[in-house]
């Protein structure tokens, strides 16, 4: 007698659930709390699905509300969310037991996007090392700063150094600093270490693996490293020149600082509009066109199966392939001299429109709850589905259960999105038939 094996999407939601839900208990307890009682469940809640989906909205302080433990188990949440649920189980498995079974095989296959089961013990162990090896040279410059360039102690400074360099690797966003890191707005000795993190996580760890095979194997690149890599200097270039561009006679963001400041700004907002969450500059203060900016950048997010959110960077610009192919008259999608299959197209069709229709929905529904305008409304609700963390500074004034909305939020948008995509990557069923075609009348 046999037994089914649990589908890889409904076993990876579960996952980050149960690690939810440990966090959130965690939370709650009063050594987690800087005042020694214990934290209310909807405040322990709220952090501990924002870490794990490493998104970086907060109800609280994260610096002053939680002790030194509570920041450590938050740290330790948005690491394992970013590092994801069953790599981290796998990577355990094969500590303990060297061997791997075809369930986690097809598990992490889900999770890492990798292209054939043959290539998920190889990811599994560069998930390990880029991690930890971006996470601990990032550590080390921001703790020497810290130490060199702002008199803190050393086990002050590489505790900082630290928190914020794995927070920045996984997207997180969390800060100890209740204004982020905006009081290092003129120190590219702090801000740079961060965008270099924020960029390698981001990228996605199927394309950091063909960028180091590529080097021994000398193979072309696929379409979906180049559109990742290229796709991400694009958005990251275009957003640095877009800010500048709308911020400069703005005296509450850019307009106040010298032009090489100003630059530096413009492109860690950039960088870090794309799910990241550090904020260089205050974003409540933001212009409209800013926002609008900024509600883009969040929603595109970063690259396929790494620690960023958003629709991913491949998604969108395979749809901007679509369309572009489609007006020139082209029968295939075609990039580079080959050829996109229908079924990619279909899946970021179906990427795109369901994450809108979850984005207008939670929308509508906050609207209604506090009389913030709603511009700031959306941004907080794109923010929490792309689990950015960026926030005009209203997550805290919204009822509880408008907080209970962004929760759910950040689960579907972390979560969701990750399941689907694995959902529609092994539920190909072929029929030995097809009905007859026709074609509606569309536009």
């Amino acid at each position: 007698m046999t037994t089914r094996l649990a589908h890889p999407s409904s076993v990876l939601a579960l996952a980050f659930l149960a690690v939810i839900g440990i966090g959130t208990g965690l939370l709650m307890l009063p050594v987690s709390h800087a005042a020694g009682e214990g934290a209310p469940w909807l405040a322990a809640l709220f952090t501990a699905t924002s870490a794990v989906c490493v998104t970086g909205l907060v109800v609280v302080d994260t610096g002053t509300y939680w002790s030194g433990f509570g920041q450590a188990v938050i740290l330790g949440l948005f690491q394992l969310g970013g590092f994801g649920m069953m790599t981290s189980a796998t990577l355990l498995g094969l500590l303990v037991n060297r061997q791997m079974r075809l369930r986690s095989k097809l598990l992490l296959q889900a999770e890492t996007h990798s292209l054939g089961l043959g290539d998920v013990r190889s990811v599994a162990k560069l998930v390990l090392i880029v991690t930890f090896a971006v996470e601990a040279v990032a550590a080390l410059l921001l703790g020497a700063r810290f130490a060199f360039g702002y008199g803190m102690d050393w086990g002050e400074a590489l505790w900082q150094g630290v928190f914020h360099a794995v927070s920045a690797f996984n997207n997180a966003g969390f800060s100890t600093w209740s204004d982020s890191v905006v009081r290092f707005v003129h120190d590219a000795w702090v801000l740079g270490p961060l965008m270099l993190a924020i960029v390698m996580g981001g990228l996605g760890f199927p394309v950091l693996h063909e960028l180091i095979g590529l080097r021994r194997r000398r193979q072309v690149q696929s379409i979906h490293t180049v559109l990742t890599v290229w796709g991400t200097i694009f958005l990251i270039v275009a957003g640095t020149v877009a800010l500048l561009l709308a911020e400069s006679g703005n005296k509450a963001t850019l307009g106040a600082l010298d032009w090489p400041t100003r630059v530096l700004a413009a492109a860690f907002t950039s960088v870090s509009a794309r799910t990241a969450g550090f904020n260089a500059v205050d974003i409540g203060a933001l212009s409209v066109e800013s926002l609008n900016l900024h509600y883009l950048l969040m929603f595109i997010g970063g690259g396929s199966a790494g620690t960023a959110g958003g629709v991913k960077v491949t998604t969108f610009f395979v749809l901007l392939l679509v369309v572009w192919n489609e007006i020139r008259g082209h029968q295939d999608v075609e990039f580079q001299g080959r050829r996109i299959s229908t079924t990619v197209q279909r899946q970021a069709l179906a990427i795109l429109v369901l994450s809108a229709g979850a984005i207008v929905l939670a929308t509508l529904t906050l609207v209604p709850m506090t009389a913030l305008p709603y511009e700031k409304v959306l941004f907080e609700v794109i923010s929490a589905f792309a689990t950015v963390g960026l926030s005009t500074g209203i997550t805290a004034e919204l009822p509880p259960a408008g907080q209970l909305v962004l929760v759910l939020l950040m689960f579907a948008g972390r979560v969701g999105i990750v399941t689907l995509a694995a959902a529609m990557a092994v539920n190909h069923t072929r029929r030995g038939y097809r009905f007859p075609e026709e074609k509606p009348i569309v536009g």
